[in-house]
């Protein structure tokens, strides 16, 4: 993010003012790098009896075998109480788990604490969920999962519709920029210059608005990763120089060759800035790798249910995150040099009467045009 300055920014979360907090799951268990994995999961949990299946639900005092939950919003998940639960597992569906790192999601009511419904039912094509991280912001077309920070959907309802902006931004922006600008270019703007005090100096400037723009919406199609698979310049695409192991326990990275190493499997050629890059402290690759190889499970548990190898996908998805994550490097210069002042100060949105935003903007909108199934195959209208 750019550094702070001492002016009359305003705040994101009055310019983007609906917000929810990040899903909570209270088991580990029906999130994973694999899905195969997680529908073994549900297949052994379901044929658990008793105490043995209370035992692998993990339970907590929002979840156990007799909790009575609706449907997650657009997906046709069970309503019976889970002492009951048969049938095959939900089909899992991609989350982002971490900074950088999709996984998948059995989308059970029943099994997650606090699946925040409302971003359910925005969540479709359209949709872009910017999330706040300790120190950048994230953008992605998927449901997040990272936690501490809060969730900002770009869009109120399905389809891309009723932006999650201050009522009265769009307008005050065309009248002082001279120009037309969309949802989407205001979440560019937003993500290219937001400081790291979560303020976002709007400029008045057209030429700086459209240089702003152009590099926030490279680094939201790089975060996304919906579109064309992105490419390193000049032959730089990485590739597996030597086969990576069934099951590869420990990684390094080479400096000097460029070169990251799955135990005797090597990947180059892999940018020293890509190996760098970091959210919140943590290296994104490192933790990325981490979270599939650590034997962190005990035995019995359903998270020990594992791939017993290394899938080729996995590999796929790793040279894709180097690419990506070399490419948002290349930009973080170009970020710096995007020097703004708050021409819009939050003193003039206030004059204007686009702050401060409505209550009913901070809330979420009633967006449902058709039934979801409540507990026990109960309707509920919303």
């Amino acid at each position: 993010m750019p550094t702070v300055t001492h002016d009359d920014a305003p705040p994101l979360a009055d310019l983007m003012p609906w917000s929810v907090a990040p899903l909570r799951l209270g088991r580990g268990w029906p999130t994973g790098p694999d899905a195969a994995c997680l529908k073994a999961r549900w297949d052994a949990f379901v044929k658990a009896e008793g105490p043995d299946r209370e035992a692998l639900l993990e339970p907590t005092r929002s979840r156990t075998l007799h909790s009575a939950v609706g449907q997650l919003p657009g997906h046709p998940g069970g309503t019976e109480k889970l002492v009951r639960a048969s049938g095959p597992c939900p089909e899992p569906v991609r989350v982002l788990h971490a900074p950088f790192d999709e996984q998948w999601l059995i989308p059970d009511h029943r099994l997650i604490d606090a699946a925040r419904p409302e971003l359910w039912r925005v969540a479709d094509e359209h949709q872009t969920f910017l999330v706040e991280t300790p120190d950048q912001l994230l953008a992605t077309s998927l449901l997040p999962l990272l936690r501490p920070g809060r969730i900002r959907p770009l869009y109120r309802r399905p389809g891309g519709t009723e932006p999650n902006l201050a009522p009265g931004l769009m307008d005050h922006l065309t009248t002082r920029l001279g120009l037309s600008p969309t949802p989407a270019d205001v979440l560019a703007w937003t993500i290219a210059t937001t400081r790291h005090d979560l303020t976002v100096p709007l400029t008045e400037d057209p030429e700086l608005w459209a240089k702003g723009v152009e590099l926030g919406h490279r680094i939201l199609w790089l975060m996304r990763r919906d579109g064309d698979r992105p490419k390193l310049p000049g032959g730089r695409r990485p590739y597996v120089r030597a086969p990576l192991p069934s099951r590869p326990l420990t990684l390094h990275y080479d400096r000097e060759e460029e070169t990251l190493h799955l135990d005797e499997g090597r990947v180059s050629p892999v940018p020293p800035e890509a190996w760098d890059y970091e959210v919140g402290g943590v290296r994104v690759l490192e933790q990325w790798f981490t979270t599939r190889t650590a034997e962190k499970t005990e035995p019995g548990t359903l998270a020990a249910i594992r791939p017993p190898t290394w899938p080729q996908t996995w590999t796929s998805e790793l040279l894709e995150l180097i690419t990506v994550l070399a490419l948002l490097a290349e930009l973080r210069p170009r970020q710096k040099e995007l020097t703004i002042n708050a021409a819009i100060s939050a003193a003039e949105l206030r004059k204007a009467g686009v702050l401060p935003v409505p209550e009913a903007a901070r809330g979420p909108a009633s967006v449902l045009d058709h039934h979801e199934e409540g507990p026990e195959g109960q309707f509920v209208i919303v």
